[in-house]
């Protein structure tokens, strides 16, 4: 945690930091990451001085709010290098990545932008993107991943997946795997005979 290290908090404080933090985390899970620190100190029902008091900066209260899904992605990208196959791994990593970041708004544009560089968060999300790029290396020397493919095509593929509108979280995330299927299948060197892809989602048309 970036926020009173090593400082014990009396049980309102840390009832305040809690309460600020489940606040942050589903504002911008929903909204993104631009809802500001006033809105989330009047939702937390805190002054705007006590969220200063546990977060020096937005930044800090983003890194503390997006740690676990931080964590969560670096265990992704341990479990593709892990896997014996790189494609399999690679398909694996891009399916998991697409789900976490259909169903958080806010972290999908934190690990995709420069924002929040605060030790820790920063430092994990770059040990997540080497990974990557030692997954992307292992998938191309076997042939399956296509030779131009380059990391920042699945900063494209989050960015577009983020776009995703149903009515329901269950929904969002059946609609981001059938998307990353269409994804990976653009990503393979030889897409011949390609998988069938998952069943479609009923989704609003943009207006």
């Amino acid at each position: 945690m970036t926020g009173q290290v090593g400082t014990p908090l009396r049980s309102d404080a840390r009832d305040n930091r809690g309460r600020i933090l489940a606040v942050a985390r589903t504002a911008f899970a929903a909204e993104g990451i631009d809802v500001p620190i006033r809105e989330i100190a009047r939702r937390a029902e805190v002054g705007v001085a006590t969220v200063y008091r546990h977060f020096r900066t937005k930044e800090e209260l983003l890194a503390d709010a997006f740690a676990e899904q931080m964590a969560s992605c670096s265990a992704v990208m341990e479990e593709g290098l892990a896997e014996p196959d790189p494609w399999r791994g690679f398909c694996r990593v891009i399916e998991r990545l697409m789900e976490v970041h259909a169903l958080d708004r806010g972290f999908a544009r934190a690990f995709t932008s420069q924002l929040p560089r605060v030790a820790g968060f920063a430092d994990e999300r770059d040990r997540t993107l080497r990974m990557m790029y030692e997954l992307v290396r292992r998938a191309k020397e076997t042939g399956s991943l296509r030779a131009d493919f380059v990391v920042e095509d699945i900063s494209l593929a989050l960015m577009a997946n983020e776009g995703i509108r149903a009515e329901s979280p269950g929904m969002r995330a059946a609609a981001s795997r059938r998307f990353a299927a269409l994804m990976i299948q653009s990503f393979r060197a030889d897409p011949v005979a390609p998988a069938p892809l998952p069943p479609a989602v009923r989704l609003p048309l943009s207006r």
